[in-house]
């Protein structure tokens, strides 16, 4: 089996349509600090976030509630990822605004291990068919697989 294979097998997707919510799971050989600190710094950031493995071009992080982030990647600088902040506890949970859309992410000590688990909500059945055809789900699956490389590498 290629090793990318075994990885993205790792990261759990659950669409819930009752609730119109994309939920992802995935454990880390590392602290919920370092976890945090990776997605939270923009130097960190930068080196992991684009599902296509490239340094973003661009990373702006205002880490305060109703402040700004703005991702943009080499591949797709016409897309780029922008948001707000709308709650911040270090290093158990960051919420966001972005697309529409309500993103959460959650850190949670496991034996030694860090759970993550985002959960993106959408506002309607609609946009969670459109989420799910533009592939957030499996790209954020695929970041998610770039950041345990990233934190292995550290």
């Amino acid at each position: 089996m290629p090793p990318q294979a075994h990885v993205l097998a790792e990261t759990k997707v659950v669409v819930d349509r009752n609730t119109n919510t994309i939920v992802l799971r995935r454990t880390f050989a590392a602290s919920p600090a370092d976890v945090f600190d990776a997605w939270t710094q923009p130097e960190q950031v930068a080196c992991w976030w684009d599902p296509a493995g490239s340094r973003l071009a661009e990373c702006e992080i205002d880490l305060r509630p109703g402040g700004a982030f703005k991702f943009v990647s080499k591949g797709h600088p016409e897309f780029p990822f922008s948001g707000i902040y709308r709650e911040i506890v270090a290093p158990e949970r960051l919420v966001f605004e972005a697309l529409g859309s309500t993103g959460k992410v959650m850190l949670e000590n496991v034996d030694g291990e860090t759970l993550l688990t985002v959960t993106i909500a959408c506002r309607s059945p609609a946009q969670l068919d459109q989420f799910l055809k533009m592939g957030v789900d499996a790209g954020t699956a695929q970041t998610l697989d770039n950041l345990v490389a990233y934190l292995g590498s550290k």
